[in-house]
């Protein structure tokens, strides 16, 4: 069996920071993400961490946000002691578990501040289900106003045109 070996020598661990990721789906959202920074914060301060917070909006399903990309970024090089998020799926929908062993790989401890207790087989199963229905039903409707802005948009400079 292979054994992975770290690339760089870690900083010392009271050169590492706590970082707090909050992550909503849309812009439409921007109240819960201030509440979701808020108890970040709290809980932080609470545990006497030195901590900062990187936020992002953005699918669940997206593994190109700039917060998430920076945090595995940070993680990889050492600089991160913790990694605190709310829930779970607030840091990705699925694949969370691989960013978690990276980050035990590199000596980042994962708190989960809203950790549930463990579900059944297919209580996770139906709740996968749920989300990417959710995901792709969003991608949809969003698709479709996008169309339906672009020929509004079209009417509107008709309409101007016939009345010019």
């Amino acid at each position: 069996m292979a054994k992975l070996q770290h690339l760089a020598p870690h900083p010392a661990p009271s050169d590492r920071t706590t970082i707090a990721y909050a992550r909503v789906s849309t812009n439409g959202q921007k109240d819960d993400l201030v509440r979701q920074v808020a108890l970040l914060e709290s809980f932080c301060a609470a545990n006497r961490w030195a901590y900062e917070v990187i936020s992002d909006v953005g699918s669940g399903l997206n593994y190109h946000k700039l917060g998430l990309r920076i945090l595995i970024n940070r993680s990889g090089s050492g600089e991160i002691a913790r990694g605190v998020i709310s829930h779970k799926d607030r840091l990705l929908r699925f694949g969370s578990e691989l960013v978690f062993a990276l980050c035990e790989h590199f000596g980042t401890e994962v708190v989960i501040v809203n950790a549930s207790e463990e579900s059944s087989f297919e209580e996770e199963l139906a709740t996968d289900v749920i989300e990417i229905v959710t995901v792709f039903s969003a991608r949809l409707y969003g698709s479709r106003s996008h169309k339906n802005k672009a020929v509004m948009e079209t009417l509107a400079a008709a309409a101007k045109d016939v009345s010019a």
